[in-house]
């Protein structure tokens, strides 16, 4: 079905109202909404032309991504500790408009991945670099995103296991790398790499519930760490692992829906990443998926809420199509910033969300129907096929016990 746009003078009826106290963060919020408002009445002029509009400019934003998979421009070499990000974001996004690279590019693709894979187990940002669980979390994604058996066969299951093991806390938590910060990305990226690749244990996530659910904030987010701020990355975080370890009853799911809610931005129709920050396209995804996580916790508990829309999806979409698509191809973060692969992949997986993740499991999409992207699994931001045919190949193979000591 098709969705109808918000009217301009709807939404100004929303602007945000200092209350003459002028502070660096109000000034910035009515920048941005002027700078919002201007772009919708343009577009309000266009659609009036153009009864297509708004526009996905898939195939420009394909062409930039194709490119980037095999090219990257100078300006990403600071991202050298980063690169099975970057191929799993350009992979995801290509999955997401349903074009993906011929076999041989992803054959090159595992052959690199496997470079960066470390002797003692987990992947390193490149080759030859200490595995980090974040880069870990990317690569499998993107092993899983390609989904061949050579993919697959080149995930040492053992080694990775033993990663886990090594960095994980005696209080449940996971440090990023040996040495390194725990917070709640790590306990994350540990749950879904081991619920894909089937090394997970009860043993190896002992305590790690109780030790998300205390970084639940007052606000009802999640914070990085216990004694934070509630963060949108950081609450996706919490209640998917959560959601995977089955657990999602020891936090308080209402608190978290009232703070999701009210971090959708009422002019922009995008979302902010905490309390009295700015609208950012990257969390489309990282709060919007969290709805349909909710949606699924209240239908377990059968309650009357799962049959509402919990956010505005078309005002997400909007703000997305509208506001943060490049016209040199990829997405933004805002208006006024440049594109860059991050936000072109949590975007675009938010716009997916938009239009697909709803309660009753009808898809809502503004403007035509080839806006329409293809569907990802909310936990893992990955298709939900490559999240099955994953977990059906790592059954088949032999369970892994805790290594010994």
């Amino acid at each position: 079905m098709e969705n109808n746009i918000r009217l301009l003078s709807d939404i100004t009826s929303e602007i945000y109202d200092d209350e003459n106290i002028v502070t660096s963060t109000s000034s910035e919020q009515v920048d941005v909404e002027v700078m919002i408002l201007k772009m919708l009445k343009i577009f309000e002029c266009k659609a009036s032309i153009d009864p297509n509009m708004p526009k996905l400019h898939r195939k420009l934003h394909s062409k930039s991504l194709n490119s980037w998979l095999l090219t990257l421009p100078k300006s990403y070499r600071c991202l050298e500790a980063s690169r099975p990000w970057l191929v799993y974001w350009i992979l995801h996004s290509l999955w997401l408009l349903n074009d993906l690279p011929d076999a041989k590019i992803l054959s090159n693709v595992v052959e690199f991945l496997s470079h960066c894979q470390h002797p003692d187990g987990g992947y390193g940002g490149g080759p030859s670099q200490f595995a980090h669980l974040g880069t870990t979390y990317a690569a499998i994604n993107a092993l899983c995103i390609i989904g061949t058996d050579e993919a697959y066969a080149s995930i040492n299951r053992k080694s990775l296991q033993n990663f886990l093991w090594a960095v994980r806390g005696v209080d449940g938590s996971f440090a990023l790398h040996l040495g390194g910060e725990q917070d709640i990305r790590g306990a994350y990226c540990a749950l879904t790499v081991a619920k894909l690749t089937n090394i997970y244990t009860d043993e190896l996530f002992d305590k790690t519930a109780e030790w998300i659910v205390s970084c639940q904030t007052y606000e009802g987010g999640f914070a990085g760490y216990p004694g934070m701020e509630a963060h949108g990355g950081y609450a996706f975080c919490g209640v998917a692992a959560l959601a995977l370890l089955n657990r999602t009853q020891l936090c308080d799911v209402d608190a978290l829906l009232r703070w999701c809610v009210n971090r959708q931005m009422r002019v922009e129709g995008g979302f902010q990443g905490r309390t009295n920050k700015l609208v950012d396209g990257c969390y489309a995804f990282w709060q919007g998926a969290i709805f349909p996580v909710i949606s699924a916790i209240y239908s377990q508990e059968n309650k009357e809420v799962v049959d509402k829309v919990l956010f505005n999806q078309g005002a997400l979409q909007e703000y997305i199509l509208i506001c943060c698509q490049s016209p040199e191809g990829g997405l933004i973060d805002k208006p006024g910033k440049p594109t860059d692969i991050y936000h072109t992949c949590y975007t675009l997986s938010g716009l997916s969300i938009a239009q697909h993740g709803t309660c009753t499991g009808d898809t809502v999409i503004v403007g035509k129907n080839r806006n329409e992207l293809n569907p990802l699994h909310p936990l893992h931001n990955i298709a939900p096929k490559h999240v099955y045919n994953a977990i059906n190949y790592f059954r088949k193979e032999q369970y892994i016990e805790k290594p010994q000591n």
